[in-house]
């Protein structure tokens, strides 16, 4: 009988566009925290204090807010590669600016620039839904999402090298060759996308989503200087939260909105992205305490007195960790349903951090606490992505990760700004460095957080999980081709 030709005969084998997608999505996670072993260094070659180099992470991690979900909807409209590449082109282009920046502002506008490259994960995501075979599509998606995890661990480790031996212009360097080396390869070597949502650029809800999203950012991560209970502040996150309220309202009025209200209100979806910000803030918040309490001096009592290459690599198991669990999520997901590693991974985290709260004592406490918080963060974050994948239409795919993927930065922002602020409450006189009072209830809220997002996952709606293949075929895109009898039913 002779063989039809189907969709993807003609397509690269999936290995190989897994492999230049992680790349892309690996130089956007790096930079998440690459810098926060550098901070110090910051502070001090760009003439600053602590609040002013904040700006360095928050810039990032609002502008990757208000240009995710931009770039996601673009990408389906006109082409997901295509979008790809550009934001690539951006993140590249920042990372340049803020290599060569000398003073608080270049280094800033040049993070803000990284940060518009946030379409990088939906446009993946969307991608991979497009091109790849079905029984393909959960593991690579848990597989792409993990690096999120693995690339902020393993930044850290590459972050404090760098600080130690180089300058944080290299930090920079590093991100723009490897977003550069991937933008190339993308346009070269993946297909465009075939799947299309023709329609119009909803620039009047970018704009108002743009500002509903920073005015509340903003008042948080000035709320450490302002107080957390100052008029400034409560004004500026009250004022988000209306504008918001009305960018749902305008969302819901316009003929091609940026964002389908509906779609997502949809239970999973809705339910999902609250459990993504909850993780998310645990996930930032052990980023920032960790390396914090490993190189505080030994003469307070708590810290270990680490270099910053040392205090990444007490985090490299973690970062490791999560990159076994992401197709392991993927298994689970498929057999019992997504909402199963998303729940199981929050419980996890939870207890991770919880642990450390109570005993961070040695090392070995830190490094065997944090990799079981990062193992729930990998299972976690490799199911969100496919939770809001198997409850959207194909063509909303794009828009819909892109919105999972600002609540991420949401709660990222949330996380390394609360944690900071609790630490900032604790501080000694004498040594002028938090007390260890201040990072055991850090760690306990960010544990809380965690257990919050648990609970939330276990309300998402079942989708009772799918047809499966053997588990050796499961174990990711890396595997063989299946057998079509195996092809799994979606």
């Amino acid at each position: 009988m002779p063989h039809l030709p189907t969709p993807h005969d003609a397509r690269p084998h999936p290995m190989r566009s897994l492999l230049i997608l992680s790349i892309a999505a690996l130089a956007f996670a790096l930079a998440q925290t690459t810098l926060i072993p550098a901070l110090g260094e910051l502070k001090s070659a760009l003439d600053t204090d602590a609040s002013g180099v904040a700006w360095t992470l928050t810039g990032y991690l609002l502008a990757a807010a208000v240009f995710t979900p931009v770039f996601g909807r673009l990408g389906d409209m006109f082409g997901k590669r295509r979008l790809l590449v550009i934001s690539l082109g951006f993140f590249t282009a920042g990372s340049v600016v803020a290599a060569l920046g000398d003073t608080l502002g270049v280094v800033v506008a040049g993070r803000v620039l990284q940060g518009v490259g946030g379409g990088i994960f939906p446009l993946c995501f969307g991608i991979i839904r497009d091109e790849f075979p079905r029984d393909r599509v959960g593991q690579s998606i848990g597989l792409i999402s993990a690096t999120l995890g693995i690339g902020g661990g393993l930044g850290l480790v590459i972050g404090g090298l760098l600080v130690d031996h180089a300058s944080y212009h290299d930090i920079f360097w590093l991100s723009a060759v490897m977003s550069a080396v991937a933008a190339v390869a993308v346009q070269l070597l993946i297909p465009e996308s075939p799947v299309r949502q023709p329609g119009k650029v909803d620039v009047r809800g970018a704009v108002v989503l743009g500002v509903g999203l920073v005015l509340p950012m903003v008042g948080i991560a000035r709320a450490n200087v302002w107080g957390w209970g100052s008029l400034r502040t409560l004004a500026l996150v009250l004022a988000g939260l209306v504008i918001l309220s009305g960018w749902v309202a305008l969302q819901r009025r316009t003929a091609e909105p940026m964002a389908d209200i509906e779609t997502l209100r949809r239970p999973p979806v809705l339910v999902t992205n609250v459990a993504t910000v909850l993780v998310g803030f645990g996930m930032f918040g052990s980023y920032i305490l960790i390396p914090q309490l490993a190189e505080a001096p030994e003469s307070t009592g708590y810290g270990f007195g680490l270099s910053a290459t040392a205090a990444g690599v007490l985090m490299l198991p973690s970062a490791l960790a999560m990159l076994v669990v992401g197709p392991v999520s993927g298994i689970l997901g498929a057999r019992m349903g997504n909402k199963v590693p998303l729940t199981l991974g929050a419980i996890a985290t939870a207890a991770g951090l919880f642990l450390m709260g109570l005993m961070h004592g040695s090392e070995w406490e830190i490094l065997v606490f944090n990799t079981i918080a990062s193992i729930g963060i990998g299972l976690a974050y490799a199911a969100m992505p496919n939770l809001i994948v198997d409850a959207v239409p194909q063509e909303r795919t794009g828009e819909a990760t892109g919105f999972n993927a600002v609540v991420r930065s949401v709660g990222s922002s949330l996380g390394s700004q609360v944690t900071a602020a609790i630490l900032a409450g604790s501080v000694l006189g004498a040594t002028q460095l938090p007390g260890d009072d201040g990072y055991t209830a850090a760690f306990l809220v960010s544990g809380a957080v965690a257990l919050v997002a648990a609970l939330a996952a276990a309300m998402i709606p079942s989708d009772g999980g799918h047809g499966h293949l053997p588990v050796t075929a499961e174990l990711g895109a890396a595997g063989p081709l299946p057998d079509p009898a195996y092809a799994t039913e979606r």
